[in-house]
């Protein structure tokens, strides 16, 4: 499911975006504050799109966007904003962002432009059509396959859950708990230890591609390609 985080210090706004924005299936978070977001961050939680407000207090949208550019963090961003000059635009995309939308707005608009940058961001990624690929390696998330050098390999359900989470965020770090989170839907207490068990089995099912996953120590797992 498609994380979003909603960051606005207007609480009531927050819980119109995040209300409607989970009707159309979409999980979010909320904070009130660039600060709380920047911990969300900092403590190793993973979203696919930042939904950001510029003016508030103490640390400002554009500097959270900064500060996460710099770091490496390639999360799409979208500023919501009641700040509409052309310079203040022109500043919002040289601090990253993937989007600028001006208050007042109307909900459908901002759904449609979320959709636009996912689908953009998602194709950036290596997917397109529903299609992940790294070199020889072939996820094809629809029809739940995977092809390796040409040849179709067959993977679990949780074998290919992961897979697909650490190549379509390749670069990323997921913790063990994030990818249980993610992987494991049902109540059903999972160790920290299956994760490495089911990631084992994983990269000898990838054959040449099995190097490409990484574990380093305190981060987590990630599918490196360079």
């Amino acid at each position: 499911m498609t994380r979003i985080l909603v960051v606005d210090d207007e609480p009531d706004l927050c819980e119109i975006l995040c209300f409607n924005l989970e009707s159309e299936g979409y999980e979010t978070q909320r904070a009130f504050s660039a600060e709380e977001a920047l911990a969300c961050f900092d403590n190793g939680q993973h979203y696919d799109l930042l939904l950001l407000d510029v003016m508030m207090d103490s640390m400002s949208g554009f500097d959270l966007a900064k500060h996460l550019r710099s770091n490496g963090n390639q999360i799409p961003i979208v500023f919501l904003t009641a700040k509409s000059s052309e310079v203040d635009m022109l500043d919002g995309f040289d601090c990253g962002a993937d989007d600028y939308i001006t208050k007042p707005f109307s909900f459908p608009a901002i759904l449609a432009r979320i959709k636009a940058v996912l689908r953009r961001t998602s194709d950036s990624n290596g997917m397109k059509d529903g299609i992940l690929k790294y070199e020889g390696l072939e996820v094809d998330i629809p029809r739940k396959s995977v092809i390796v050098d040409g040849q179709p390999v067959m993977l679990t359900k949780k074998e290919f859950l992961i897979l697909s989470l650490l190549l379509q965020h390749h670069g990323d770090h997921f913790s063990r708990q994030q990818i249980i989170d993610t992987v494991w839907d049902d109540d059903t207490y999972v160790s920290e230890r299956s994760v490495d068990v089911h990631i084992a089995r994983l990269r000898k099912k990838i054959g040449s591609y099995a190097d490409m996953i990484v574990n380093h120590s305190g981060f987590g797992y990630v599918f490196v390609t360079e």
